[in-house]
């Protein structure tokens, strides 16, 4: 490995390199490999703008050599990915050095799981506060921000100056008062960002009314809204749905699964899909305790509203044979351009097979992904659902129907 790194540092100074962009992600590079890298990084005829990372087994110690080449040469890198290395608060701390040097123009930096906390958060906050204006996409996946580090990141998502579009915050302890900070911070700042990751975070219903507040403000353009597995009930949802319903047509993307819904709160959501002015693409309800009336009422709202819809996650879910039966419905009718559709462990059996397969043979043309998966159909249906992948007439190209018995 010391001779490859050796060998590309060597490419990246020549000045006849044309290269863009490396990935070397998933190789055990060290922190020897990535001091030999940062010879040629640090050379002025490097041009490199995307340097892929993750998964290097890179410590403090290579943190520094990368984070000291890149103050020599910075003004070139747009996106470096450090996913899953173990750098710690000290690491964190040598890149917020490299961040608010002013000729960097790093757009995208990514950081999940790269074993930091509180320190390592509001060093970084505080170095993109002096340098905002370049930075697009932080991924803060999976690391510990701790209070002071979200006071401080809220402090300069509210900064005008920031112009982040997409920010990943999953499983980072987030509770109330976090997500209070957060969204106060972006209702001061709200039309840049985009894109919002708070999954595995600890909202709960309190928390996800703050952040509904954010949601229906009319400057809010957010498009994905992620929030799987953050303990939101009905009442949570109650407020997201309200608040979707008020500023319906920016918003794309919406996960919601791995939380306690249930058939209530998914009618709640029903009265925001059926609405014309509501775009969503992406709807994702994984294990949300529905049973086959709130798949009715969820179905039967997507029939009023069809065309934007291209993909429905309804996994882990009991859909019934009514639930079932209404959204065959929904796959039957012409304007629907569902692309995508998860129904896997959803305790479909003959019945419920016989209305897909029937709702799908008459509207052919849209559907390229099926996932009936841990279902029970019977040994007929699944010879009629498989030739449908055969049929050149349909569009269906993935068909999982691995069962159980």
């Amino acid at each position: 490995m010391e001779k490859s790194c050796s060998a590309l540092a060597s490419d990246l100074s020549s000045n006849s390199s044309n290269l863009n962009e490396l990935t070397l992600s998933y190789n055990n590079l060290l922190d020897s490999g990535v001091k030999l890298l940062s010879v040629g990084l640090m050379n002025h005829q490097c041009k490199l703008k995307t340097l892929q990372l993750e998964y290097c087994s890179i410590g403090e110690k290579g943190c520094s050599a990368l984070a000291s080449a890149l103050r020599s040469n910075p003004s070139h890198l747009k996106e470096l990915n450090l996913n899953y290395n173990k750098l710690g608060n000290s690491g964190v701390r040598l890149l917020s050095d490299l961040l608010q040097n002013p000729h960097c123009k790093l757009k995208q930096m990514l950081l999940c799981n790269c074993s930091f906390g509180e320190e390592g958060c509001s060093v970084l906050a505080l170095a993109l506060r002096s340098n905002p204006s370049h930075l697009r996409e932080l991924d803060l996946n999976d690391n510990y921000p701790g209070k002071s580090g979200m006071k401080l990141l809220s402090d300069l998502l509210q900064y005008p100056l920031c112009q982040l579009k997409k920010l990943g915050m999953c499983n980072c302890s987030i509770g109330e008062e976090g997500c209070a900070a957060l969204t106060s911070a972006l209702k001061s700042n709200p039309s840049h960002l985009r894109e919002l990751d708070l999954s595995y975070n600890k909202l709960g219903d309190s928390g996800v009314k703050l952040l509904s507040d954010l949601l229906q403000d009319p400057q809010c353009k957010l498009e994905t809204l992620q929030l799987y597995n953050c303990s939101i009930g009905e009442e949570g949802c109650s407020s997201l749905a309200s608040a979707l319903r008020s500023n319906p047509s920016h918003v794309k993307e919406l996960d919601l699964g791995c939380n306690k819904l249930r058939d209530s709160g998914v009618k709640l959501l029903a009265d925001l899909v059926e609405d014309s002015q509501c775009k969503l693409k992406k709807l994702l309800l994984e294990n949300i305790n529905i049973e086959e009336q709130g798949c009715a009422a969820l179905s039967s709202a997507l029939k009023l509203n069809p065309s934007h819809l291209r993909e429905l996650d309804l996994g882990n879910n009991y859909l019934g044979v009514l639930g079932v039966k209404v959204l065959s419905h929904l796959l039957g009718d012409p304007k629907c351009k569902l692309e995508i559709l998860q129904l896997y462990n959803c305790r479909i059996e003959e019945k419920g097979c016989a209305h897909l397969t029937s709702a799908l043979r008459s509207n052919p043309s849209h559907l390229r992904v099926l996932n009936l998966s841990c279902n029970k159909p019977s040994v007929s249906e699944m010879k009629l659902l498989s030739n449908l992948v055969q049929d050149p007439r349909y569009k269906l190209e993935k068909l999982d129907l691995f069962v159980l018995y």
